[in-house]
């Protein structure tokens, strides 16, 4: 009798999943920060799945070559210049895909900022930046499509969040609070509105191939800190590529996961803090006292574009430049 429970109970969890699966074709999506980076190429991706879709970004020059690259691709593209950390703005998004498209399916907060310095470059500012960007901009975006979302049932939010929001990284503070605010709203939000069938995606990725290194910011000893930041991003062995990464999140939506992890690194990373918390943080502290200390621009900031030196750009950071120029994140 015990098998035949187990067989039927199998049979009920196949069944489950076979109905929370949701295909991507014909549905419409809106992703934050979709001009360039991951969010370019997951638009992409959902493109090729024959999706509606819909991007948002800060500059409008990035967002009109995205909007090129994706209409030559067969995309049913419309783009909005627009700042997450403004709610009136995310609402205004929101309420203009919806009535593009008659519905949205799909909501990926994806937008991001990337400070990174010792702590005593960073700033109050730095912190209420990334908290902006991070914890609020998404949470005005589920707040604005929920309702919807809810009444309808059957559809996904998906949250970018970081290897960051689960290990604290020296250098990237303001980052990385933001990031273990994003996850803990992302689960928590997960639980509360699996009974109305939205499901929620918390996305952890390890160090990835988008070319972000050319927009973060850098603080302190700009060069030094660009330096060792965009060659740990084009290491083959411990990053992901960015076409690869963008086809595991989209996969992860349409099944409706919980969560998803991307590199062996972070998953390892995140293993070995939750089994030996006080260790990691030691040996990050060993980290910390090996990158580049206070000097510099100090607490003022530079764009990694103009934080160049014979380190990088570098035979090391091939990787990342050529990941740069596929994904916009340097102009025409």
């Amino acid at each position: 009798m015990g098998r035949w429970k187990q067989a039927a109970q199998r049979v009920r969890t196949r069944a489950a999943r076979t109905d929370r699966h949701m295909e991507s074709a014909g549905r419409s999506v809106l992703i934050t920060g979709g001009s360039r980076g991951l969010g370019l190429e997951l638009a992409r991706e959902f493109g090729r799945r024959e999706a509606r879709v819909a991007i948002c970004g800060r500059d409008a020059d990035e967002l009109a070559r995205a909007e090129a690259d994706l209409r030559a691709r067969g995309v049913d593209i419309v783009t909005f210049v627009a700042d997450v950390r403004d709610r009136s703005e995310v609402e205004r998004v929101v309420a203009a895909a919806t009535q593009r498209f008659g519905t949205l399916d799909t909501l990926v907060n994806n937008a991001g900022v990337i400070q990174v310095g010792p702590l005593d470059a960073i700033t109050m500012a730095d912190y209420e930046n990334a908290m902006a960007t991070h914890f609020w901009g998404p949470l005005f975006s589920m707040e604005a499509v929920m309702p919807a979302m809810r009444a309808r049932r059957s559809c996904r939010i998906v949250n970018i969040a970081s290897i960051g929001g689960r290990v604290s990284v020296p250098h990237l503070l303001p980052y990385s609070a933001s990031k273990f605010a994003l996850v803990g709203l992302s689960e928590g939000l997960r639980a509360e509105l699996i009974r109305d069938r939205v499901y929620v995606t918390t996305v952890i990725p390890g160090l990835m191939r988008t070319g972000s290194p050319e927009n973060a910011t850098f603080k302190g000893r700009n060069t030094l800190e660009y330096a060792w930041f965009a060659i740990g991003d084009s290491l083959p062995f411990v990053s992901i590529d960015v076409t690869e990464a963008a086809r595991a999140i989209v996969d992860a939506a349409e099944r409706g996961d919980a969560e998803l992890t991307l590199t062996l690194p972070a998953a390892l990373l995140s293993i070995a803090k939750g089994v030996f918390p006080s260790a990691v943080v030691e040996v990050l502290g060993v980290v910390a006292r090996l990158l580049p200390t206070f000097g510099g621009v100090g607490t003022g900031s530079r764009r990694g574009k103009q934080s160049h030196s014979a380190l990088s750009p570098s035979p090391l950071t091939i990787a990342t430049q050529r990941a740069a120029l596929s994904q916009n994140e340097v102009g025409s």
